[in-house]
Formats: C-alpha cells, structure tokens, sequence
C-alpha cells in the first residue's frame, strides 16, 4: 500500500523596509484565532504615535461584530491588550488602550499606562463675554402665569381660540346660566367627577387636555341638572365615538361636541299588569298528582289516571252490570225450558 506525503518548501526574502518583528509565540500561540492574531499583528504594525482604536482597526482588517468581540476578549484574557477609563483636564473621560507584543500583567499595564500622557482637549474655547447693561423694563414687575398651555394646545382642543373672522356657519349661542344657582348648576362636582373617569371608557379618550376639563364638567352639569344620570353621560359618549382602529386626534374637541346639546329626559312608561299567582312548584316525588275534591279533613293527593278529580275512595263504586235475559225457546214437546 502506498501512502501519500506532502512536503512543503519555502522561499522567504526578508523585506528591505515597512516591516514588523513579531514573535513566534503571537503566531503560532494556541489559544488566539485568526482574528485576534490579526488583530494584534496589525495594531504592533501601526507607528509609535499612532491611534487608532481597535475597533477602527477591525473595520479596516474587514473584521465582523461578533469575531470582533471575540477576538479582543481573548487578547485582554492572554494579557496581550489592557484598558481603562480615566478622567482628564477638564472632567473629561479617556478610555487608554494599550497593546503589547508579549502578556503584560495589569500592574505592569497600569505601570506603563500612568506614563502616558492624556491627549487634552483640542476644542478651542470662546471667552466668556460679559453682558451689557440691560435696560429696564417700563413698569412694575410682575409675576408670570403659570396656567397656560402651549400654541399647538390652545388651537386644538380648547375652546380659548383666538378671534377669527365671521364664518359662514353660526355657532350656537351657550345656555343662560340659572337664575340664584351656580352657572354650571349644582352638580359640577359630579360633573368632574364624570370628566375625570372618561379616559377610563376608552383609549381614545386618555389625551384630554387638562385644560378642558372645567368646560367639559359644565357641559356634564348640563346633563345632570336636566336628570341625566352620569351612565347616561358615558353611554352617550361613547356611542359617539369612532370605530375600532379610527384614530382620534382631538378627543376634548369630541367630547364637547359630544355634550354640546342636552336631550331631554323621556323615563319609559309602566304597564300595569295583573298580579300573576305565584306557582307553587311540587318536588319530584309529588309530579303529576291532584289534590282530591272529595270531604277530607287534610287535603287529599292522588295520582289521577285520566282526568278525574276524585280519588279512589271518594270516587263512587261501578254500577253492577246487568245479567242478560233469559230467552226461551220452543221445545219440540211444546215444554218451555230456559236456555
């Protein structure tokens, strides 16, 4: 049997510039894949004031996400590449890099590391300009309001719009407040109450701008003043509302469109029906039988056959059936015999 053999020859010629002196011990080391041999390799190739980070150099050496992970964490684990974060002049944080061409231990890599010097900031800092004198304001100072809403929320959802031309369509004018009562009538705190558990009906109602709350609670007392209940209210709204999977965008808007107008209060009108007597339901032993309306001192059950209403005992006895007639028929010696 003949057996096969390959036998290898190499031809090297030690280049003249541009080149590294590694160790063998990098090359050929066991525990370090291709990937971190090569990224090591080209880190020791790069100039002495050089820096570039690792991750620059596995982009240009066309080195993956993962393989990149991998490969660093076995060259921190062979102590061929230490970091650490320091803060700089400034409160600036660093993160220093350090790659070696044999195993270092983390004393010896703090060691070299204090030696380095921290790269500054190179951002170039305008001087601080001191203001000028401001001129004061006509009048006396005054403190800010702190109830208001932003532009986008005032034209959207609230009532407070600022003053538009006519238009072609006439708003309705808002109900006269009643005489020797509250405006809103006395059920505006059940009314906020009933504004305030809207956003729990439906998603759709969850955005309601706070600052629609008080016209929507009037709106509300409205209902309740005229004898709604506050379920009348919710059941309203939300037969209102849009399909499943409509969005709505101004959902206080909706609301008060909603409650704008108060229907009247139409309570249904009772039918009085007879009272039904109430059926005394028998247990099951008792199904199917009669109580008998023959003399008994206690009432009396039977289970009838048919449809009498007696029972046995009351029921009166069968008439005795009737012999037939005796019939006589001529005899031949002209005695009569009974047959």
């Amino acid at each position: 049997m003949e057996l096969d053999s390959t036998v290898i020859y190499r031809h090297f010629n030690a280049p003249s510039h541009a080149f590294s002196q590694l160790s063998h011990e990098i090359i050929r080391h066991p525990r370090l894949t291709s990937d971190a041999v090569r990224l090591l390799t080209w880190q020791l190739s790069l100039p002495s004031d050089a820096r570039e980070s690792f991750s620059t150099t596995a982009r240009r050496a066309r080195i993956g996400g993962c393989a990149f992970t991998r490969a660093k964490r076995q060259l921190k684990d062979e102590g061929y590449v230490h970091e650490r974060r320091v803060q700089g002049p400034g409160g600036r944080w660093v993160t220093q890099q350090l790659v070696s061409s044999t195993p270092l231990t983390s004393g010896e890599a703090a060691g070299l590391l204090a030696r380095s010097p921290l790269v500054t900031c190179t951002n170039r800092v305008s001087p601080q300009v001191v203001p000028s004198p401001r001129k004061p304001a006509v009048g006396r100072p005054t403190t800010p309001a702190t109830d208001g809403y932003p532009d986008e929320y005032l034209r959207e959802d609230t009532s407070n719009l600022p003053a538009e031309p006519a238009a072609a369509v006439d708003e309705p004018s808002p109900a006269p407040a009643p005489v020797g009562g509250t405006p809103a009538g006395p059920h505006l705190e059940d009314a906020r109450a009933l504004v305030g558990a809207l956003p729990l009906l439906s998603p759709a109602l969850r955005h309601i701008p706070p600052g629609m709350r008080d016209e929507l609670a009037r709106l509300a007392a409205r209902w309740l003043d005229a004898g709604h209940s506050s379920t009348d209210v919710h059941e309203h709204v939300l037969r209102g509302l849009p399909g499943t999977g409509t969005p709505v965008h101004r959902p206080g808007g909706l609301v008060r469109y909603l409650l704008r107008d108060v229907p009247p209060r139409t309570l249904p009108t009772l039918t009085p029906h007879p009272p039904t007597p109430a059926r005394i339901r028998l247990s099951v032993r008792l199904e199917g039988t009669r109580e008998c309306s023959g003399p008994h001192t206690q009432p009396m059950l039977f289970r009838p056959l048919a449809d009498e209403t007696l029972c046995a005992e009351c029921a009166p006895a069968p008439a005795p059936a009737t012999p037939p007639e005796a019939t006589s028929v001529p005899d031949t010696d002209g005695v009569h015999t009974p047959s």
